[in-house]
């Protein structure tokens, strides 16, 4: 394990191959949080239980690790909270790919510790707990990617489930000031980024309460 400045520790492993743009890796960062009991999805916990909610919690990460990690266009990286996680978070979800702490402060702090020190290259990060999100989604943020600054995945709520950065020629991180878990948490970040090049891609909805998981199953079993 590495640890720089920023409290973000790496894992050393040997590099996959994974495709590139502009001969720059892509890198995608899935961020989690180790899964005990009462600190994961407490808004849903308290529509179907403590229970529950971990249990979807977990296997959903699971499923989504599975599906993206090892694609050869990007290298994965997993990103845990807290970061004594590191030790033992390729137990709690196998994946194909690298072990990161998030390090500490609020969301914006810690994703742009993340654009800051991970390796060259475009990077691509997404939430853990989001349904249908797939490789295609990711692919089509790097192709954004090769013409715009920014990219950006909506979320019903105002919010957004993916942001990536092309970091080239310099990177500017657009956190400050955000109004997190908010209706204008989306709006605030791209405020920001004036002048920069912005794309949107698919908004998709994250799941907070039961009625959400409830509408997700029910789509499914459509």
């Amino acid at each position: 394990m590495e640890q720089n400045k920023n409290n973000v520790v790496t894992e050393r492993v040997r590099p996959l191959d994974c495709r590139t743009m502009g001969g720059l890796r892509n890198h995608l960062v899935v961020m989690a949080r180790a899964p005990r009991l009462g600190t994961v999805k407490r808004r849903l916990a308290r529509d179907v239980g403590a229970v529950a909610a971990l249990r979807f919690y977990r296997s959903h990460t699971a499923a989504l690790l599975r599906d993206l990690s090892g694609d050869p266009r990007w290298l994965t990286w997993l990103a845990v909270t807290p970061d004594t996680a590191t030790r033992d978070g390729r137990g709690l979800w196998p994946f194909q790919g690298r072990l990161v702490a998030q390090g500490g402060g609020d969301l914006g702090r810690r994703m742009s510790g993340l654009f800051e020190y991970l390796p060259p290259g475009p990077v691509v990060i997404v939430g853990s707990d989001i349904p249908g999100i797939t490789r295609g989604h990711i692919a089509g943020a790097f192709r954004k990617l090769g013409a715009h600054d920014w990219v950006f995945g909506p979320a019903a709520d105002g919010g957004y489930w993916l942001v990536g950065a092309r970091r080239r020629p310099r990177l500017q991180t657009p956190f400050e000031g955000v109004r997190w878990s908010s209706a204008d948490t989306l709006a605030d970040t791209l405020a920001n980024l004036q002048g920069r090049r912005i794309a949107l891609i698919e908004t998709l909805c994250d799941i907070d309460t039961g009625a959400d998981l409830e509408a997700v199953r029910d789509q499914a079993a459509r």
